[in-house]
């Protein structure tokens, strides 16, 4: 019977510690850590977690901004935005929301934000750190990940890692942490052969493909770890992940669920990387 690693309480317990020294720096500098985070549009989803991040801000004591634009917000208004907060010395994190409405540049958003102020980590400069492990943020999924690995104390080191999918914003960064960590990592994707000879090979399988039950018991080995970053809703509207629970529980050494996985880790990693930017903002 696999472990379940419990992202809620791992969460909880880096909160707590955020909280701590996000005490200890308003106290010595006379500001608390900011956030601004911007939502175009009103989509559901988005403005549930635009809601949620505005209250894990409120609870570890930083300060956070919310700012709600029309979803026919034009560019030259979303970068003003950007520009403003730019400038803002209250703001050490800017984050836009996505998905975008269709008629902006996602591309353009994105760069427009500076690197020291990117805490999503979606900036060309610093996902280049990322490839070269100098990096001060993380994208918050993929670093949500390996603080569950490290509180666990799963090892990486010499492991076979596979990690099915290759978004810009898990897939690819999260591989790029697994070598840092000198696992051996394999990506797959839509167009890879013999998906399930690949995800057989894992000691730990990440999967971030955005499919309802798409990995089965079949395609995990006996004592893997298995990691679960999808978010899907069934017909009946419950939630489950990319990963068939039940098939693939009996044969995991330790598993993530959903919910209560690898989700409430975003988030805090998010509040880890707006700390990470006052604190160097401080220092200059």
């Amino acid at each position: 019977m696999a472990k379940i690693i419990d992202g809620k309480k791992i969460a909880a317990e880096t909160r707590a510690d955020i909280a701590e020294r996000a005490k200890g720096f308003t106290e010595s500098h006379g500001y608390a850590p900011g956030l601004a985070v911007i939502i175009v549009g009103e989509d559901p989803a988005s403005q549930v977690y635009v809601r949620n991040k505005k209250k894990a801000c409120e609870d570890v004591g930083f300060y956070s901004q919310v700012y709600e634009m029309a979803a026919e917000t034009t560019m030259e208004q979303l970068l003003a935005r950007i520009e403003e907060l730019k400038n803002d010395p209250k703001i050490h994190g800017i984050l836009v929301q996505l998905p975008l409405p269709k008629h902006l540049d996602e591309k353009a958003v994105i760069a427009a934000i500076p690197p020291e102020k990117d805490v999503d980590a979606f900036h060309l400069l610093n996902t280049g750190k990322i490839m070269l492990g100098e990096y001060s943020f993380l994208p918050c999924t993929p670093a949500g990940v390996m603080k569950m690995l490290e509180h666990e104390q799963i090892s990486v080191s010499g492991k076979e890692c596979v990690v099915v999918g290759r978004s810009n914003i898990v897939g690819k960064p999260m591989a790029m942490l697994l070598l840092h960590t000198n696992g051996t990592v394999t990506i797959c994707h839509s167009r890879t052969k013999d998906l399930a000879e690949v995800t057989r090979r894992a000691d730990i399988l990440v999967v971030a493909i955005g499919k309802a039950d798409f990995i089965t018991g079949d395609m995990v080995k006996d004592g893997a770890v298995v990691i679960d970053v999808g978010m899907n809703r069934r017909a009946d509207g419950k939630l489950t992940g990319d990963v068939d629970f039940a098939s693939v529980e009996p044969k995991a050494s330790a598993i993530t669920p959903v919910p209560g996985g690898v989700g409430p880790m975003t988030i805090t990693m998010l509040l880890e990387n707006t700390l990470t930017a006052a604190v160097e903002a401080a220092q200059k």
